[in-house]
């Protein structure tokens, strides 16, 4: 294998970048870059897109730029971006401020943000994640919910992939955090082939292979992306498509149209995506009774969700619990 192979433009190529900040940890930096790199190999290897990777910096003038890129020939704009974090202990609130701020801009343009342990609390800094649930490493759990107390941390969990917010826990974390966005942006033939090239145990991982839903975020339609954040925030709560329209400020048929454009699908079908995806975190993470958890993801009607649950991936409710219960019953709220 030669990776380096990989990090030839090609137009159009999948983008993550990492933030650089302050004494940001150089391991994870220079990790995961090979990581993407690797993975970006054996996609193209296989005739699928190249994933470009590069590394952002704060200049004297405050402005953020590249100051490492896998394919400096192209344009666009990252699809994720990931903050780091560090051996010296998370950003103070001045410190992460700056950068709080780029990233909220970033992601109002339809980036996935993304942190790695300390990382969540540059990340949490932007108010993004007040109502959501993250993680971050165990030993910085309590001082980021005293210092962001809407913030749902749950430091049990490695990864927390939350539609357009995903944090990982402690310092080795990247490596899931990694191969969770391979799967995202490259599929999980590739993350299973990166997995093996890196020696890292891919057991437990596959439970996302099962049409993990990765929504389409880098549309450019601001009022569609929008209603996207505000169905993330509501964790696939009922909702109708009256409501929609009004939160997107468009007609019922307007918002149909350009909802189907932007995303690929109807809005009452991404819905039911984020229903299901809130429901298989139950069912991974909780022994709540299927019926109950149907109710708690917007569903009256305990047969339409089997039914559209079995549509989604190819399993029953019951079944998929079978295979994917985690074994211990965490605290997640509705």
């Amino acid at each position: 294998m030669n990776p380096a192979k990989a990090t030839q433009s090609v137009s159009g190529a999948r983008e993550v970048g990492l933030v650089l900040y302050r004494n940001c940890q150089a391991a994870m930096v220079h990790g995961i870059t090979d990581l993407f790199v690797i993975a970006s190999h054996f996609s193209t290897r296989n005739g699928g897109p190249a994933l470009r990777v590069s590394h952002w910096e704060q200049g004297e003038d405050g402005t953020f730029a590249r100051c490492h890129d896998t394919a400096p020939d192209e344009s666009g704009e990252p699809s994720v971006l990931i903050v780091p974090g560090r051996l010296t202990g998370p950003a103070d609130r001045e410190e992460a401020a700056p950068y709080a701020r780029w990233l909220l801009d970033r992601h109002a343009r339809g980036t996935t943000l993304a942190s790695n342990c300390g990382g969540a609390f540059i990340l949490a800094a932007t108010g993004l994640l007040d109502g959501r649930p993250a993680t971050t490493h165990w030993l910085f759990a309590r001082e980021l919910q005293e210092r962001f107390p809407e913030v749902r941390v749950d430091a049990d969990r490695i990864v927390i992939e939350d539609g357009d917010l995903i944090t990982a826990g402690g310092l080795m974390a990247w490596t899931d955090l990694g191969l969770r966005l391979v799967d995202r942006l490259l599929g999980p033939s590739v993350t299973i082939e990166t997995a093996k090239f890196l020696l890292i145990d891919p057991a437990g991982r596959e439970q996302r292979h099962y049409s993990s839903f990765a929504p389409r975020l880098t549309h450019g339609d601001e009022a569609i992306l929008k209603v996207q954040h505000w169905l993330q925030s509501r964790a696939g709560r009922a909702t109708s498509l009256a409501e929609i329209s009004e939160q997107a400020g468009l007609e019922e048929r307007t918002l149909q149209r350009r909802f189907k454009n932007a995303t690929g699908m109807k809005p009452i079908e991404y819905v039911q995506h984020l229903r299901i995806g809130k429901a298989r975190e139950l069912l991974e993470f909780t022994r709540r009774p299927i019926d109950q958890i149907a109710w708690t993801v917007g569903y009256e009607d305990s047969t339409a969700f089997r039914r559209t649950f079995h549509r989604i991936l190819g399993l029953t409710p019951g079944d998929y619990r079978a295979r994917f219960h985690s074994g211990a019953d965490l605290a997640i709220a509705a």
